[in-house]
């Protein structure tokens, strides 16, 4: 097994696991963090969009099997997060792709590298047969291990889970303080080449709205979407939202 940094080389052929509740196994190899994280196991059928995936609030405990067998060959940015940071418990992947085909791609390596130090990844999983057995039995918990745990421990972890429902997770996603949002969307039909390539946005003095947006785990690109619609916007956790109803009702 090859280490750096506290990850494993995507080429080690060391068996890591993801254990489910019910005592079924499923084996892969590591690509991320050496740790395991525990989660419901859900999955994704996107064929791109890794990024916003990785980055999703709405995924907050949650590990992500990618449906598509061949990831990263369309590669991914930073520029496409919808947070600051990843949500994704673990990721679970069929096979990533070594080429990245795509004028905007920074190569899925270095989409998963922010994640790296944080969360577990195991490629070289039998996805269908995980995915066919989730329909089947229905919503799991389970654990991702990257650290050599026994599978009876790692299966005895993932009984001992929260279930999803009734969690406080709108607390875990949310903004600690109020911002202000002044990027829009990117302008993807300007040439790669030209040289005023960027993000597009209206200009301060064409400002015709002030939009207030609660942060309970908003999407970046909703805000983006303001900017370009001309609005100026403040977030605001979730938090501050309760605490301004509930001076409103004393």
């Amino acid at each position: 097994m090859t280490q750096s940094g506290g990850h494993t080389d995507g080429s080690s052929a060391s068996t890591r696991n993801l254990a489910l509740e019910d005592g079924r196994i499923f084996n892969g190899r590591a690509a991320g963090a050496i740790t395991r994280r525990g989660g419901e196991v859900v999955f994704n059928t996107s064929l791109t969009g890794y990024q916003e995936v990785f980055t999703d609030p709405s995924y907050a405990g949650q590990i992500v099997c990618l449906t598509y067998p061949h990831i990263g060959n369309v590669g991914a940015n930073l520029d496409d997060e919808e947070s600051t940071r990843p949500h994704i418990e673990s990721l679970i992947v069929r096979e990533f792709s070594q080429v990245a085909s795509n004028w905007r791609a920074g190569g899925i390596r270095a989409a998963l590298s922010e994640t790296a130090t944080k969360i577990p990844v195991i490629w070289d999983v039998d996805t269908r047969a995980l995915v066919r057995h989730i329909r089947k039995v229905g919503a799991l918990r389970g654990i991702v291990a990257t650290d050599g745990t026994p599978a009876d421990q790692l299966v005895y972890e993932a009984k001992q889970l929260p279930l999803m429902a009734g969690q406080e997770l709108a607390g875990r996603v949310s903004c600690g303080r109020p911002y202000d949002w002044q990027k829009g969307s990117i302008d993807l039909a300007t040439s790669p080449w030209a040289e005023q390539m960027g993000e597009s946005g209206a200009s301060s003095d064409t400002r015709k709205f002030k939009v207030v947006a609660y942060d309970y785990g908003i999407k970046l690109n909703i805000l983006r979407l303001l900017v370009d619609h001309n609005c100026e916007r403040h977030g605001c956790s979730g938090q501050y939202f309760r605490r301004r109803c509930a001076c409103a009702a004393a």
